[in-house]
């Protein structure tokens, strides 16, 4: 059985929700990166030790929070020793705003990934207002008014999140099932 790893921040609420439906979907642990930045020891092992990394972050001004980005730079060891290479990679992330620019933090996510050597996988799924409302296939977007809570995300998003944690964890079975 492969390991699937849900690292992700959560300023307040909204990308630990969406998180646990992602992680659900993947048959994932979640490590989350606390208000300082950081991973604990355990949550670095477990990133190292798994097949499958999904990051998760909302998007803050048109990007990943500093605190992801923090973990980001952290990964450096990793980088260097191409610990993570050949691992299975995707993300997530929630904003306010319709677009919200959340492109850009998928798009920093995959040049992570990129950076490690990782596979990065796509989204698959789309219908008209449900799975993939947003029509994102660079990964999951989701979105909920700045003043709605985490209990408010559209289900669709939610639903979305799931499925792609599903696609995550099938191929990385997959790629894993020919080595």
């Amino acid at each position: 059985m492969v390991k699937m790893v849900v690292v992700f921040h959560s300023g307040y609420g909204h990308t630990q929700r969406l998180a646990q439906f992602v992680a659900q979907g993947a048959q994932a642990s979640l490590v989350e990166i606390n208000e300082d930045g950081l991973v604990s020891d355990e949550g670095w092992e477990m990133l190292d030790q798994a097949q499958g990394i999904i990051f998760g972050s909302p998007t803050y001004m048109g990007v990943v929070s500093w605190q992801f980005k923090r973990f980001a730079d952290s990964s450096s060891k990793q980088w260097y020793s191409r610990g993570w290479q050949d691992k299975v990679a995707g993300g997530f992330t929630i904003s306010a705003n319709l677009s919200g620019d959340k492109l850009s933090t998928l798009q920093y996510f995959m040049t992570l990934a990129m950076q490690h050597g990782m596979v990065w996988v796509g989204q698959s799924s789309h219908s008209e207002g449900g799975l993939n409302r947003l029509g994102s296939y660079s990964g999951v977007m989701a979105q909920v008014g700045s003043t709605q809570s985490a209990s408010e995300i559209p289900v669709g998003d939610l639903e979305t999140a799931q499925a792609y944690g599903q696609r995550l964890l099938q191929l990385t079975q997959s790629l894993h099932a020919k080595s």
